[in-house]
């Protein structure tokens, strides 16, 4: 039974300039065993008039016993005047049995919606350290825009939350020129610092920051750091860098390095395999991450993430020690965003001769493999970057294999673990039984006769094991050939298991199998006496290995095959290749015979291909032998076909859309949007918005989209509009369209155009390409032909027409020829043109000999579409526009 105790609070209210406060304050004490609630602190024990300037005060609470505390909630309602609150610290004492416990809250904050981060309402907890961060800003430092900035401090006890530097008084600008700019954070106990990192968003039209210095002092314990850092963080620079770290500089240690990991992103050779998302990525290692980083920069020409390409890209970090997994994902943006990630290879500088390696071989897409966007992938190892020059490993090559094992400490020197290491080849396998006596091992042997190793298979404890033993690394280097590979195996051994774990030989040239879990689905039959209780293990065979033996039942224990159920095992093995047989071993000390009907086994990460094998019949029926092995050959293979990435769902026409610009004046007029597909266009709809907030449009039936335009209604602009990003997504079947917009303006960077228009990018097509047309207008010879009226021309193709231009020649005089560009998404073949002008001034009318367009660049297929009549309101039929054909 929980005791119910009584909480004495102690509440310190600052001695800052204006730090009490009228309010209603409310706390929640949290601990092992549960919270109180949100209470209201109604009257102190020590004072009349509670949190005033300076002063310490006593609460009161009754609660069943919550174990150790862990944080409190503190907050006020603003009610009162002078309500901002700046607390220093929370500390409660209570009793329970003959123990007392005494626990402090360091806070040292403002609670006011005017003053600090605007909160009213803090989390405090037992540990936490407050530090005074001062940053220096360089002299040629831009004038600060909106950016958010962010510091994540790193520590041997774990790293702080992202903490904003934004200032404490609202209206005050940070990050001047030549500024030094004060703040204060808060952090859980993080031990001994021993990096920083400093982060800026990617936001449009950001310049810069020249970023002088950082100086850290933790409040409570006085300790001070520096960090010199005399760096840009922009895209505009050489490093094009929005995130840096940097090392504590401290006397009685060593400063970390910092290094440019060089990080590889292998893309698959699969029909939509590229992306045109942003890619992201975080490295961990066994001294802390990275932090996301964008891979915006590939060190690889052309365009980035495509089909069988590798890019590499510069990711600046303190050094992490070893690497354990990488996290990489895209944001979804663009037409059929997943990819197919083979996998990602980081090396410490582009000059190192050793890389990392995270295989994947699957997609990162919401509608394929995991139907997931964001992958966690985890190293098998090392290996070297280029091959030894030498005759082909171990094909009769002359030499020994020199295998280093690291991994924990064995207490006992006594009581050795003894270990299995099986190597594959690819003529055939070897067993070699070990036993292992401290932290570190070497064994020597030639492996002759099984082939170019494939994959490296450690089972056990083959012996009795007091305590569990981390297997951490497989260091093996041949004499003859110099190749060399580390295999990261990063596993546990544990006392009463068989555990069986395997990694892909690491070759310089050749691409590593990845590790598949395999997920195993038995089906007992439904006869009578059908289950069974014994040991047993199953051995999955595939084209490229086996998977070896694996135990279904834990050791000293026994399992049971219940009659018409289905049990499922999951297993990891390197990849098998095409599955043709799984071997299947049974033994029962009380003699059951087991029916088993049928064996599937699915791949967990493409749950949509299955393997079945069908026995339907009994194991150790009128067996005399100790263990009945059977072998069950593969009856069929069922699989859903996803080779493109389909959407089943019909289109309605209604799609999102995002337009993103910058650098947009302030009078703009309005922007209509025409979208365009294989059968038609949609009507012209407004543009509700250019700062990325998504608005409806309804194209209607027009097929799969092909080109979007934006057309300006009113006059042409002064300058043109930056557009730094646009996307569409279909309401209905989620598909997705993306749009090259690198180096694209609306309606011109000078601002002179009408229309703009941009390609649809997905995988399956190319997008059309652009296209420049020269456009000849040739003016009549009769008296009276020109005109000073605005001229417009609409080109007409077999895919889509140009949308209504206005030509910019202001003037066209009797017999001239007047030639004007029009920069458009390729139409095809031309079939018509539309002119018209818009009938104002003295002597509009005009009489249009013929218009003649060619595509620059190209010396022939030019078109000419003849006119030779009066577009004029006061001759002939009175138009003043025509369709030439």
């Amino acid at each position: 039974l929980l005791l119910v105790l009584v909480y004495e609070v102690h509440v310190y209210t600052g001695a800052k300039l204006g730090a009490e406060t009228d309010s209603n304050v409310f706390i929640n004490l949290i601990g092992t065993r549960g919270d109180t609630g949100k209470r209201k602190l109604h009257r102190s024990k020590n004072n009349n008039v509670k949190f005033r300037h300076g002063q310490m005060d006593i609460f009161c609470i009754k609660a069943v016993s919550l174990g150790d505390l862990e944080k409190v909630l503190i907050s006020h309602d603003g009610a009162g005047p002078g309500n901002g609150w700046f607390l220093d610290k929370i500390v409660i004492k209570q009793k329970e049995g003959k123990e007392a416990q005494e626990v402090a809250f360091p806070c040292n904050r403002w609670l006011n919606e005017y003053q600090d981060d605007g909160k009213t309402e803090r989390e405090l907890t037992v540990n936490t350290q407050q530090w005074r961060v001062q940053v220096k800003t360089d002299g040629d430092s831009p004038e600060p825009q909106e950016c958010k900035r962010t510091l994540v401090i790193y520590g041997s006890k774990g790293k702080s939350d992202e903490l904003l530097l934004s200032p404490q008084t609202p209206g005050y600008v940070c990050f001047l020129p030549r500024a030094t700019d004060e703040f204060i954070v808060e952090t859980g106990d993080l031990g001994d610092v021993y990096k920083i990192r400093v982060s800026c968003d990617d936001v449009p039209g950001f310049e810069g920051w020249h970023l002088k210095s950082f100086h850290l002092e933790e409040l409570h314990t006085k300790q001070e750091l520096n960090f010199d850092c005399k760096c840009w963080l922009s895209l505009n620079r050489e490093d094009k860098e929005l995130v840096k770290e940097f090392p504590a500089v401290n006397e009685d240690q060593k400063t970390l390095p910092v290094y440019k990991y060089v990080v590889s992103v292998h893309i698959g050779d699969r029909w939509g395999a590229e992306t045109f998302a942003n890619v992201y990525i975080t490295l961990y290692g066994k001294r802390g991450d990275t932090g996301v980083r964008k891979l915006h920069t590939s060190l690889a020409e052309g365009r980035k993430f495509q089909r069988n390409k590798v890019d590499s890209f510069l990711v600046e970090a303190v050094s992490l020690s070893h690497l354990q997994k990488v996290v990489i994902g895209h944001d979804k943006e663009g037409y059929g965003a997943g990819m197919y990630l083979k996998m990602v290879t980081v090396k410490e500088s582009q000059d190192s001769d050793k890389e990392w390696v995270f295989p994947w071989w699957n997609w990162l897409d919401t509608h394929l493999g995991l139907c997931e966007t964001v992958g966690e992938i985890v190293t098998v190892g090392r290996r070297l970057i280029s091959s030894p020059k030498l005759p082909e490993i171990n094909m009769k090559s002359s030499g020994l294999w020199i295998m280093d094992i690291t991994g924990s400490d064995l207490s006992n020197k006594e009581d050795p673990i003894c270990l299995s290491f099986i190597f594959y080849g690819n003529l055939s396998c070897k067993k070699l039984p070990l036993q292992v006596t401290g932290k570190a091992i070497q064994f020597k042997d030639e492996l002759a006769d099984i082939g170019s190793i494939s994959k490296v298979q450690v089972t056990g404890p083959h012996s009795e094991l007091k305590q569990p033993w981390h297997l951490d690394l497989l260091h093996m280097k041949h004499t003859g050939t110099k190749e060399e590979m580390y295999l990261a195996f990063d596993c546990w051994f544990n006392p009463n298991e068989d555990k069986c774990v395997e990694l892909p030989a690491l070759y310089a040239d050749q691409e590593p199998l990845p590790v598949v879990e395999y997920a195993i689905h038995l089906h007992t039959g439904h006869l009578k006496k059908a289950d069974a209780t014994g040991e047993a293990y199953l051995c999955i065979q595939g084209e490229k290995s086996d998977s070896g033996k694996r135990w279904l039942n834990s050791r000293n224990s026994l399992i049971t095959f219940a009659r018409e159920q289905v049990d499922v095992f999951k297993i990891k093995a390197v990849y098998l290749g095409k599955l043709n047989q799984v071997l299947v071993g049974f033994k029962s000390l009380k003699k059951d015979e087991w029916f088993l009907e049928k064996i599937v086994i699915k791949e967990v990460s493409y749950t949509f291909s299955a393997h079945v094998f069908v026995h339907n019949d009994w194991i150790n029926k009128c067996s005399k032998k100790d263990f009945v092995e059977v072998a069950i050959p593969l009856k069929e293979t069922s699989a859903t076909s996803l080779l493109t990435k389909d959407f089943d769902i019909k289109s309605k026409g209604r799609w999102q859309m995002w337009v993103h610009c910058t650098q947009v004046p302030e009078d703009v007029p309005d922007i209509q949007v025409v979208v365009f597909g294989r059968k038609g266009k949609s009507p012209a709809q407004e543009v509700q918005n250019l700062n990325n907030n998504p608005f409806l449009l309804t194209v209607g039936d027009i097929g799969d989209i092909t080109k979007v335009s934006f057309v300006l209604s009113g006059p042409c602009l002064g300058r043109g509009v930056k557009l730094h990003k646009l996307r569409l997504k279909d309401l209905d079947t989620k598909q997705e369209l993306g749009f090259h917009t690198e180096t694209q303006w609306l309606f011109g960077e000078d601002g002179s155009e009408t229309v703009t228009e941009l390609a649809a990018v997905r995988p399956d097509k190319p997008p059309l390409r652009g296209v420049l047309y020269s456009i000849s207008v040739h003016t009549g010879t009769l008296p009276a032909s020109g005109t000073h009226a605005d001229v417009f021309i609409t080109v007409f193709g077999e895919q889509g027409d140009s949308c209504k231009r206005r030509l910019r020649h202001s003037n066209f005089e009797r017999g001239q020829v007047c030639i004007s560009e029009m920069r458009v998404v390729d139409l095809g073949q031309l079939s018509k043109v539309l002119v018209e002008h818009h009938n104002i001034g003295y002597g509009a009318g005009w009489y249009l000999d013929q218009i003649v367009i060619r595509e620059s660049g190209k010396a022939d297929g030019q078109y000419t579409f003849l006119c030779q009549q009066w577009l004029d309101s006061g001759v002939g039929d009175a138009q003043t526009e025509r369709m030439l054909k």
